[in-house]
């Protein structure tokens, strides 16, 4: 392998900066929806502690939101810089979506974030809880026409070929919008993202929980996070489910590349691999711990379903793509990538069970030291799991850009040298490096220092100052 090829290097700069990017990403789409209901609670119910809440988790919301807009510039900018082909190709089709995104979804956001931020003591109440309501609302349409762009890639429709230009040209938008990749990924996307918050939810409460401070406060929050990710891990599973058997449908070579399947099996032979050991050539197994009939379930819903192999669709898309092509992604990396996406989730999930458990009200015992660290700790898990689900997303649609249309090596831009691309990638990751520094102080300063303390019996409520005299100054 050539590391000073381009096309080795645009892919390795527009991967990282993605990767980058999506740090930001699940837990701006969480912490907007998880903020809105904290403050919805205080709006209800008059109970101070959460307006104090609600202020804390706010201050990392807009942590999070500021970083994720500088890095999401960043990473469009390569679509002309490094990808101008691509562009070319089916700029027509993949600018819709990303257009809406901008000038639609996030201005939308942008406003509303404004007016949440600056309007406490401006607008009335309701209002003001409508804003970061809207803030929520305009984070997750963002999210979807971003998702949209990206099923393009996956299944690409809505769109024919130009004979005269050589591009795709949009021809249907509602086709765009409603494509089977993008209506199936983006609930899957959003639970995921919402488990990532949940976890550090968890994590800040257990952090305050283990040192016996702002317990009033703390515990309704950690109980808040434990059930938001294991509702959130079943609307995860259950979108991850239907997700599988549009990929079935749309790439099957990716669900092969999924299992390491070389050759198609049926019912009890297409097994699901927990583990596995192979060769060093990836060809045959040597040991594996297997579930019969999961992966026919998986990708059939029914137990005798047949799963095409890679080398049967290596033949295939020969015959349909023409000869010379190796149509197969890098199985080790497809392999792991879904089974540590599962596992990440998984385990963070059970955290958050063992956690309800040992918390409950007819608890005898108090939470164990090395309880409150895992619960801190394990904060990352989910994030690594969306992270290597996009890994897994990506390279198991190699070796396209569009699947089916276009390959990744024929979208890079031919007069870009590989020096500019090793120089700008050096540059974005010493930046960027600098940048998650400065983030996850910023977050972990907001985290350690908790909410404000809570009033006397004596101090009033709050709803029953006049706006100018409610205590505002959050930001």
């Amino acid at each position: 392998m050539d590391f000073l090829d381009p096309l080795i290097l645009a892919r390795l700069q527009f991967g990282l900066t993605t990767l980058y990017h999506y740090l930001f990403v699940p837990l701006t789409l969480g912490m907007a929806i998880t903020v809105a209901i904290f403050q919805t609670i205080w709006h209800r119910t008059g109970d101070v502690k959460w307006l104090h809440i609600t202020r804390l988790f706010g201050k990392i919301f807009l942590i999070n939101f500021a970083m994720g807009v500088v890095t999401g510039i960043v990473q469009e900018f390569q679509f002309g810089m490094n990808w101008s082909d691509y562009s070319r190709f089916v700029g027509d089709v993949f600018g819709a979506p990303l257009a809406f995104e901008g000038l639609m979804a996030f201005f939308f956001e942008a406003t509303f974030i404004g007016l949440w931020i600056f309007g406490w003591d401006k607008l009335p109440r309701r209002i003001h809880l409508l804003t970061i309501w809207a803030t929520a609302f305009g984070s997750i349409l963002s999210a979807y026409f971003i998702l949209t762009a990206n099923a393009f890639m996956q299944n690409p429709v809505g769109f024919e070929l130009n004979p005269e230009t050589g591009r795709a040209e949009l021809t249907n938008f509602f086709e765009l919008l409603t494509n089977p990749v993008a209506l199936a990924a983006f609930p899957h996307t959003i639970f995921a993202a919402f488990m990532f918050t949940a976890a550090v939810i968890i994590a800040v409460a257990a952090y305050h929980l283990r040192r016996g401070q702002h317990l009033e406060t703390m515990r309704p929050v950690l109980r808040y996070g434990m059930w938001f990710m294991i509702i959130s891990f079943v609307g995860t599973a259950i979108s991850g489910d239907q997700l599988g058997l549009v990929m079935v449908q749309t790439q099957p070579m990716k669900m092969a590349a999924a299992e390491a399947l070389w050759k198609t099996a049926c019912g009890a032979d297409a097994s699901f691999s927990i583990f596995s050991i192979g060769t060093p050539d990836g060809t045959a197994e040597v040991w594996s711990l297997r579930v019969p009939y999961l992966l026919s379930f998986l990708s059939t819903h029914s137990l005798d379903g047949c799963v095409e192999g890679l080398n049967n669709l290596q033949e295939l898309y020969t015959q349909k793509f023409g000869a010379g092509v190796d149509y197969m992604p890098e199985i080790w990396v497809t392999y792991w990538s879904f089974r540590w996406m599962m596992g990440f989730g998984g385990i963070a999930t059970l955290i958050s069970v063992a956690g309800l458990w040992v918390t409950r009200k007819k608890a005898t015992r108090p939470v164990a030291g090395w309880m409150w660290r895992i619960a801190i700790w394990s904060a990352p898990l989910p994030l690594f799991g969306s992270l290597v689900g996009w890994i897994f997303t990506e390279m198991g649609r190699q070796p396209w850009i569009v699947f089916g249309l276009m390959h990744t090596a024929d979208g890079v831009s031919p007069n870009v040298p590989a020096w500019t691309v090793l120089i700008s990638l050096v540059a974005f990751t010493l930046v960027y490096a600098s940048l998650a520094v400065v983030e996850f102080r910023l977050i972990l300063k907001a985290a350690q220092q908790g909410p404000d303390p809570l009033p006397g019996p004596a101090d009033p409520d709050p709803r029953d100052l006049p706006i100018d005299q409610t205590p505002s100054t959050v930001y």
